[in-house]
């Protein structure tokens, strides 16, 4: 039986991009080769690599305007240093709202002063901040957009004047906005876009350059950029099954589509999760993630008794991290409503029967 899979990370992905990846993973477009044997060098690779990069631009509405997409490794970890080291002169500001924006701090501080603007950490990270001052002095403010471990989201953004940095591994292509007011986007693949092993950076070009120490050719912005994703030898499968979730979405519609579908199922888990007095919620209410729902059981007795119902109906990856525990429901673009009923249908019944 296939699992109703709401991990949070690596994640679900189509069924179609999987047929089409596992395909490839033998006989590549009829080439005799599978493509994790071809060189990245081949004309199928490089085809692969400046679709994908396309489709991003595309997808976000970022195309003719000064951005370029990247392909590179290391993970959204990684960007936290390639960030600060491209980007950080004398001074950053940082929005502290979980623990991977916690991180990127902690990187940041080899490079220059860091700034926390603001943070929730004081309350284990239970809402997003929502009004403090951002200083003209500095080089850049990093925000992470969604927060997978707590369930909290930024609906809005702060108005600035200095590049707009953000962290969006976690909500990257789920929902609309005007992607031009970031100047620099990072992403971990392995959330919305494909399996771990790359993520994907959308970068204003005009930021580049600006800092006086010398920057290693890996980890420069514009090496990669001159160099088209491939200073040193790409993660070719992970760039192939992100171009296919990329085709995916463009053709089901693109961001308004699944935008829309993303919030019918968070509509569908919150409703049961504040109607039915056997769960709790954990983040602050207008805050709440679309893709991650943390939500806890009120009475710890019947937690193995919702476990093996949970279990027994198929649903796979709800148990929360070990930071707070209880439970967490990721929901990326991938996960259909019909996945999401069988996990409500589980609570509901938990509760009907008493």
């Amino acid at each position: 039986m296939k699992k109703h899979n709401f991990s949070a990370g690596p994640c679900i992905l189509p069924q179609e991009v999987l047929l089409k990846a596992s395909e490839a993973v033998q006989d590549f477009n009829g080439s005799g080769l599978s493509l994790i044997e071809m060189s990245h060098r081949s004309k199928e690779f490089v085809d692969i690599m400046e679709n994908a990069r396309a489709l991003a631009l595309e997808l976000l509405g970022l195309e003719g305007k000064g951005y370029k997409a990247l392909f590179l490794q290391g993970g959204a970890s990684m960007e936290f240093v390639r960030v600060a080291y491209n980007l950080l002169e004398t001074k950053a500001g940082y929005l502290n709202t979980g623990t991977w924006a916690n991180n990127a701090i902690k990187e940041a501080k080899f490079f220059g002063e860091v700034v926390e603007v603001a943070s929730s950490k004081n309350e284990n990270y239970n809402h997003i901040p929502k009004i403090f001052g951002v200083p003209n002095d500095l080089d850049y403010l990093h925000v992470t957009s969604n927060n997978t471990i707590y369930g909290t989201q930024m609906k809005t953004f702060p108005k600035v004047n200095i590049p707009l940095v953000c962290d969006m591994s976690s909500d990257i292509f789920s929902k609309q906005m005007d992607f031009s007011q970031f100047d620099l986007i990072y992403a971990g693949a392995q959330k919305n876009m494909g399996p771990a092993g790359t993520e994907l950076v959308v970068i204003k070009e005009d930021i580049l350059g600006k800092v006086s120490r010398k920057i290693p050719s890996i980890l420069d912005y514009q090496v990669s950029i001159a160099k088209e994703s491939m200073f040193n030898t790409p993660a070719v499968f992970p760039i192939y099954v992100s171009m296919l979730t990329l085709e995916w979405l463009k053709g089901i519609g693109g961001i308004a589509v699944i935008e829309e579908i993303n919030n019918k199922k968070a509509q569908l888990l919150y409703s049961e999760i504040d109607l039915n007095p056997l769960f709790k919620g954990y983040a602050n209410i207008e805050d709440r993630s679309t893709m991650n729902a943390t939500f806890s059981i009120t009475d710890e007795k019947l937690k193995p008794a919702f476990d093996a119902a949970w279990k027994e109906a198929g649903v796979s990856g709800i148990n929360g991290h070990r930071s707070i525990g209880g439970y967490r429901a990721s929901m990326y673009n991938a996960l259909t409503l019909d996945s999401v009923g069988v996990l409500v249908d589980v609570m509901s019944e938990m509760e009907r029967k008493g």
